[in-house]
């Protein structure tokens, strides 16, 4: 299928590896230009590369931490003019409620919601004044059934849905759109890191760990970067433009909902 977007421009963040980088190869197989952020320079780079080889695109790399004032201004100087912004950013550890201070609410609010807000705020009024935009934010299956142990992530993408369902309907006649990706456990670092959590606390092997999350899913399986990546460039094609405000599953069937 042709996607419609070849020539257009994108800003990726979180793009090193993971879901981001996911993301991003999906975005430049559509012949998406893009500018490309994580906090690892090397890292970031080296997926660049990888990048521009594969496709043939423009690829700009931006390291900086975008929870912070100084890492959004790099960050938006090098995207202004963008056609697509896709926010993503690692969540806050996991714990239990009596686990966190009001920093830790902070930290997280800056990543997890304030810094993809402050995005948007940046980035969609030249999408508005073009007339056309796309923007994913990459959320979690938390806001729609919250994880006890990852309340601080619970608590912030919930706050960045709830700012996203109205903005959403305000842009969107002005042929801008966003909506929200909502991934399940997907094989990245971030898996990982909390499948190492489960198996330490419940003595088990690493593989063991994985084996006993994968069996909660009904499709007996992680999801992998390809996929959601594919799911994000459709949702930034010329074919979603009726597809407003939405929080779209990606979890294999995990979350147990009946809508």
């Amino acid at each position: 299928m042709d996607l419609g977007i070849a020539g257009k421009r994108a800003l990726v963040c979180a793009s090193s590896k993971g879901l981001g980088l996911g993301c991003a190869e999906a975005l430049a197989e559509a012949g998406v230009d893009l500018v490309m952020n994580a906090r690892g320079a090397e890292a970031l780079e080296a997926s660049a590369q990888v990048i521009r080889d594969a496709h043939g695109v423009e690829v700009v790399t931006v390291a900086g931490d975008v929870s912070t004032a100084e890492g959004q201004a790099r960050v938006i100087e090098a995207a202004t003019g963008v056609d697509i912004l896709v926010n993503n950013a690692g969540g806050p550890p996991p714990g239990l409620w009596s686990d966190w201070d009001r920093d830790d609410f902070i930290k997280a609010l800056d990543a997890n919601m304030l810094a993809p807000i402050a995005l948007m705020k940046a980035l969609m009024p030249g999408m508005i004044n073009r007339g056309w935009g796309r923007v994913i934010n990459i959320t979690s299956q938390s806001v729609r059934a919250p994880i006890a142990v990852l309340g601080l992530s619970n608590s912030a993408r919930t706050g960045l849905t709830g700012y996203v369902a109205g903005t959403a309907r305000q842009v969107a006649g002005s042929g801008v759109n966003i909506n929200n990706l909502l991934p399940g456990i997907h094989a990245t670092d971030r898996a990982v890191s909390l499948d190492g959590g489960v198996a330490k606390a419940q003595g088990l092997s690493l593989e063991d760990a994985q084996a006993q999350r994968a069996a909660t899913i009904p499709a007996g399986r992680y999801g992998t970067r390809q996929e959601f990546g594919a799911a994000c460039a459709f949702l930034c094609s010329q074919h979603a433009g009726f597809i407003v405000g939405q929080n779209i599953l990606l979890d294999g069937g995990a979350t147990n909902l009946t809508m």
